[in-house]
């Protein structure tokens, strides 16, 4: 977006469009952390790292931001959010119609999460000028959220000095508290058969990806039930038409929101894969990897209190919402920290059609000034 029509934009939403015109997909965030340590540093905050991005691949550190407690009593809380996004296809150039920021490319925007990290920095700013008292802020940057919450899960939440932590992840409308969350596991099979020429002789091979697609075929996916979904994301093998595939890698998930829906599923699916190679006469091999657990919270649970009253003092009206995506959320309550998702009004996000209200941008930060002011009263 050029300068001069960023000008007439509120400073969170012109925060915003610098970030999302950084492109950092996955294992690919290091510019956009930078931009992230010269807000921080703007802001005077004590910053360390962990060594995430070694231990992960990732393209940045969690980066860990504190601001001393300025009033005499309260909780401590941390905002969270992650700095990488999904591939982009192409350039991300923010443009400003009728009130809502788009990518004016057919490409991702990247306000799943950047929404949040601008809401966050441009609300402590705002608590620094105008003298704001509290009771301690942290604010926490994650890396490789997208490939299964990779940076939230190495981060040791023992370094933290909050005692509840918040994170604006989930594309519904602000107002809404995800008090639950599902499982997910990742299933990884490669088929491995015989090679032939597919014209001369066919009939010596032994086609992985014909075994791939009957065990897809066998496979029920989508919406399974009530609380369980799955998919197959990705499918890649064979070098030519001419020959029989010899390998082919199939990619699929499936989560659940009980631990018994969720066995019983990846069970259904690895029977698919045993059986499709049987039939083939190939070899399969497989992986499950566990890339977050499901959490339920109660509505009497601090963060989830202090969430309620700071969306009541703001206006809105508080609704408990279950969500079949993951987030941090569900790697800080796996590592013992008791933190909350909000939703925070994203539209379409991993999608062209990706977009976000200004005014919903100027909402969550006055979201994260209502929290600070609940903490402190605590």
């Amino acid at each position: 977006m050029t300068t001069e029509a960023i000008a007439p934009l509120p400073a969170v939403a012109q925060l915003f469009v610098r970030l999302c015109e950084i492109p950092s997909p996955s294992r690919e965030e290091g510019a956009v952390a930078q931009e992230v340590f010269a807000e921080l540093a703007q802001l005077g905050a004590e910053v360390t790292q962990d060594d995430a991005a070694e231990r992960i691949g990732a393209g940045c550190n969690n980066i860990l931001a504190h601001f001393p407690a300025t009033a005499d009593s309260g909780i401590p809380v941390v905002f969270a959010a992650h700095l990488d996004t999904v591939p982009n296809r192409a350039p991300i150039e923010v443009e400003h119609t009728d009130g809502m920021l788009t990518n004016r490319h057919d490409a991702i925007l990247g306000g799943d999460d950047k929404s949040a990290v601008a809401a966050m920095l441009y609300a402590v700013r705002q608590i620094q000028e105008q003298g704001i008292p509290h009771a301690g802020i942290e604010l926490l940057f994650t890396p490789c959220e997208e490939i299964g919450l990779k940076g939230a899960t190495a981060f040791d939440p023992s370094r933290l000095r909050a005692d509840v932590g918040f994170v604006y992840d989930h594309p519904w409308p602000i107002g809404n508290i995800v008090t639950r969350a599902p499982s997910l596991r990742k299933i990884s099979a490669t088929f491995v058969g015989t090679s032939a020429h597919a014209g001369i002789v066919p009939e010596e091979g032994r086609s992985a990806i014909a075994a791939a697609a009957a065990a897809i075929g066998r496979m029920t996916l989508g919406r399974v039930d009530a609380e369980t979904t799955a998919n197959v994301g990705t499918i890649e093998g064979g070098t030519a038409t001419n020959v029989v595939s010899e390998r082919c890698t199939v990619v699929a998930e499936a989560r659940s929101l009980t631990d018994a829906r969720l066995a019983a599923q990846v069970t259904g699916m690895l029977d698919a894969l045993t059986w499709a190679a049987s039939e083939y006469e190939v070899d399969v091999e497989v992986t499950v990897d566990r890339e977050f657990d499901a959490y339920l919270l109660k509505e009497s649970d601090t963060q989830v209190v202090l969430a309620s009253r700071a969306l009541e003092a703001i206006g809105a009206t508080p609704a408990f919402v279950t969500a079949f995506g993951g987030s941090d959320v569900n790697a800080l309550l796996s590592n013992g920290f008791p933190a909350v998702n909000l939703c925070n009004d994203m539209i379409d996000i991993h999608t062209d059609n990706e977009r976000i209200a200004v005014q919903s941008l100027e909402r969550m930060a006055e979201l994260t000034l209502a929290i600070v002011e609940q903490a402190r009263r605590a």
